[in-house]
């Protein structure tokens, strides 16, 4: 179905009535001409600044759109008719369909923010955060268990405790062809994991404007990893001075309105300090989210990221952390990485457990072949 039915019907012959002209109207108050631009058609005044006309027009598009477009709509209306400041009336979010990418824009618009919104505001980023974590969280621990084990190597297993694949690669020198069999003379097994922490990780996000959804979900991953005994977390994050959030790891609704999205980069000082807390290099993993656009010391950022790798460190870098792919990035710096053996690369949240498992192994990274 084209909808479309104003004056001479779009040029279809038939004019729309009921719903569909509702529905037609909704589109037409965001897409029915560019931002700024009269364009040769006269269709569509747009949602204008009336807050009540906008409540009626979030509640027309959640009746008669499905979630997934309410929330396109709702990021168009923003970008395209600069609906931001409206998000600071409580009327306006309790109407909203909320989603990571709303929760991005909250976080952007945090110290505008009047105290009577605040409080909504939060309801609204702890609602999208709980459903993250019900879809993030089992899998991801299930996930680290497993490598955490496995990366706890013992000689001496019991049988069930065997990890053949690595018993047999270790004794192909014993293969007797005669009878088709290799005959272990040293056996490989995993460990089991104890209750001491096994593995320290460092999250170290930046906070520049174009890594929204990127710090929600590191910080709902943050909380998770946070909960497992056997992994120490460290959460930071930057523009141009570092922040160190560990201490609210256990809400990350705490850690997102601690955060403060938007200023310059300086990767540098944020690796600087991560290096300064690192206490058992070859037990750690350093996981670097940024899209690399360094304003601070470029040839002493590499430096670092060599010195740490150099130590034992699992350095990850990431360009997102989000569902949207590869952002626009700085390639120079990413060459430079990927040639200190530190490839740079977007992971969705879905493959940010499994990415987290081959570190914590000091396996080769499943690398993504889109990037």
């Amino acid at each position: 179905m084209v909808l479309g039915g104003e004056q001479g019907a779009d040029g279809t012959g038939c004019a729309l009535a009921g719903r569909d002209a509702a529905m037609d109207g909704a589109l037409s108050a965001l897409y029915g001409s560019a931002p700024g631009n009269k364009g040769t058609r006269d269709r569509g005044a747009g949602l204008g600044a009336s807050a009540p006309s906008v409540a009626r027009w979030l509640g027309d598009i959640r009746t008669y759109f499905p979630t997934s477009v309410v929330q396109v709509m709702q990021r168009d209306a923003i970008d395209r008719l600069g609906l931001s400041a409206l998000l600071l009336e409580p009327e306006m979010l309790e109407a909203v369909e909320a989603d990571v990418h709303l929760v991005g824009t909250l976080l952007s618009l945090n110290k505008a923010m009047p105290e009577t919104t605040k409080e909504t505001a939060r309801a609204v980023v702890r609602k999208v955060v709980e459903d993250l974590e019900k879809r993030l969280a089992t899998r991801t621990k299930a996930t680290l268990t497993g490598a955490l084990d496995r990366s706890a190597r013992i000689s001496r297993p019991r049988h069930r405790d065997i990890d053949w694949d690595r018993t047999i690669r270790a004794n192909l020198k014993n293969y007797l062809p005669e009878y088709d069999t290799v005959v272990p003379d040293r056996l490989i097994g995993y460990g089991r994991a104890a209750r001491s922490v096994k593995k320290d990780v460092v999250l170290c996000i930046d906070q520049s404007g174009s890594m929204a959804a990127s710090v929600v979900y590191a910080s709902v991953f943050g909380a998770v990893l946070a909960s497992m005994r056997s992994i120490a977390t460290r959460l930071v994050v930057f523009d141009t001075a570092v922040v160190d959030l560990t201490d609210q790891l256990d809400d990350p609704v705490d850690v997102l309105f601690g955060t403060q999205l938007g200023g310059g980069t300086d990767i540098n000082r944020a690796l600087a300090y991560c290096q300064s807390q690192i206490t058992r290099p070859a037990d750690t993993v350093v996981v670097l989210i940024s899209d690399l656009y360094e304003g601070g010391i470029r040839d002493e950022m590499l430096k670092r990221v060599a010195a740490m790798k150099a130590s034992g460190v699992q350095f990850v870098a990431l360009l997102a952390l989000s569902d949207e792919g590869t952002p626009a990035y700085d390639h120079e710096h990413a060459a430079a990485l990927s040639a200190l053996g530190a490839p740079a690369f977007a992971c969705t949240p879905d493959l940010f457990p499994t990415i987290m498992a081959a570190a914590v192994e000091k396996r080769p990274l499943p690398i993504p072949d889109t990037l």
